[in-house]
């Protein structure tokens, strides 16, 4: 489907996620499109939910398949937990859970999820994917998904909509009130370093090794009210801050927001965005343990009072993450200190001993630290093949293996 050339003038920005399609005008006074923020609901503390955004694959060349409305027809043969819903583009699948307690839950979820991707892959003799970006399609190809809000998206960002066909895995993790929320949100932004290189799987992009350990956060970049969300520490002050944004006509609700970790309201929640999708369900599983482990020591031990200093060196560490990997450079925002991120994330993990024992996340940061030390993440993996196989459709083939626990 192509994208119109229609001026979007009085379309309001719609976030991918959105299932909230305008277009109408605007009302001229600023006062009348103000929006008062929904209430922020109760929700177990240290719950997980987890999404996963997939690539659907031929079985000839591996490039991306446009057969998201086939898979999801033989999805909904099956009863599942969570969900399975289309994405932006036709060769893109999301799954979710439903609430979890532990990285044990996500995995025992997922499974199912996986099994029926895999035999319903089978059936349509595809495949299912899973990292941050496919290694070699060239985005001119894909084709908007057809639903309302996917046609809206693509009128009102032209080619970045196709240009958005890539897949990041969403945590989600459950908080007690809503100003614990925004004080978990500011906390949880000193490790955003960690999520983005523990996760990376996106060093190819149209055919080319891009240098990044994660190349898919620069797509995020591209859109509107993308990066960090404001410092704000209460709820009130929050609310202050999204009712002074809807007078400004841009945004209408908390789905316009396109930061790396936002709050859901609707679900009490916080929301971070920006995990690459990981080859395998289980570290996707891991990665969920690690943000639970970081949450209850937050909680239970409030090791640090953030600050809007710490975002002085946000962008920097989010940029070494990204291109980097495990190899960046760390600044701490408190101390002003360079190390190696290697070394704050092994550092951090053995603070979170006793909290991941408690939540049953033991196994799962043992995964996660084996990794880094060994210098290892998905986009290691995928480079190495590369590497010996000098033929992407290949790496992605091997990748497909992968993710059916087989490779």
């Amino acid at each position: 489907m192509s994208s119109s050339n229609s001026n979007p003038t009085s379309v309001l920005p719609i976030d991918p996620d959105s299932d909230d399609v305008r277009s109408a005008p605007l009302p001229a006074d600023p006062a009348s499109r103000a929006v008062k923020l929904e209430p922020f609901n109760k929700s177990e503390a240290l719950s997980l939910g987890v999404e996963l955004e997939l690539q659907l694959v031929n079985t000839h060349d591996y490039d991306l398949a446009p057969y998201a409305e086939d898979m999801l027809r033989l999805m909904a043969q099956t009863p599942l937990p969570g969900s399975v819903v289309p994405e932006m583009t036709s060769s893109m699948i999301e799954i979710s859970t439903d609430i979890c307690h532990s990285a044990q839950d996500v995995i025992t979820q997922l499974s199912p999820i996986r099994e029926a991707l895999i035999k319903n892959a089978d059936k349509l003799n595809i495949a299912v994917v899973g990292g941050g970006t496919h290694a070699f399609q060239q985005w001119h190809e894909r084709r908007i998904y057809d639903k309302p809000r996917f046609r809206e998206l693509s009128e009102l960002y032209g080619y970045l909509s196709k240009q958005f066909t890539i897949f990041g895995q969403h945590v989600h993790i459950g908080c007690p009130d809503a100003d614990s929320a925004l004080l978990m949100l500011h906390r949880m932004s000193r490790y955003i370093p960690h999520f983005i290189a523990l996760s990376a799987s996106s060093p190819f992009v149209q055919g080319q090794d891009t240098q990044f350990d994660s190349a898919r956060l620069n797509s995020v970049f591209a859109f509107p009210l993308s990066g960090r969300a404001p410092f704000t520490t209460s709820w009130k002050e929050f609310e202050a801050y999204f009712e002074r944004m809807t007078r400004t006509g841009v945004v209408r609700s908390m789905k316009d927001f396109y930061w790396d970790i936002r709050p859901k309201p609707e679900f009490g929640t916080i929301e971070i965005r920006v995990f690459d999708t990981p080859l395998t369900i289980e570290r996707a599983a891991a990665l969920a343990g690690y943000v639970q482990s970081l949450a209850a020591w937050f909680l239970q031990e409030q090791p640090f009072e953030p600050s809007e200093d710490d975002y002085l060196v946000y962008t920097y560490n989010r940029f070494q993450a990204c291109r980097f990997g495990l190899d960046a450079v760390y600044v701490d925002p408190a101390s002003g200190q360079h190390m190696p991120l290697r070394d704050h994330i092994l550092m951090t993990m053995t603070q979170l001993e006793w909290h991941s024992e408690a939540l049953n996340a033991t196994q799962a940061l043992g995964e996660l630290r084996t990794s880094v030390e060994a210098n290892r993440n998905d986009a290691r993996w995928l480079r190495e093949k590369q590497g010996k196989e000098r033929l992407l459709a290949e790496v992605v083939r091997q990748a497909s293996l992968r993710f059916r626990g087989a490779a």
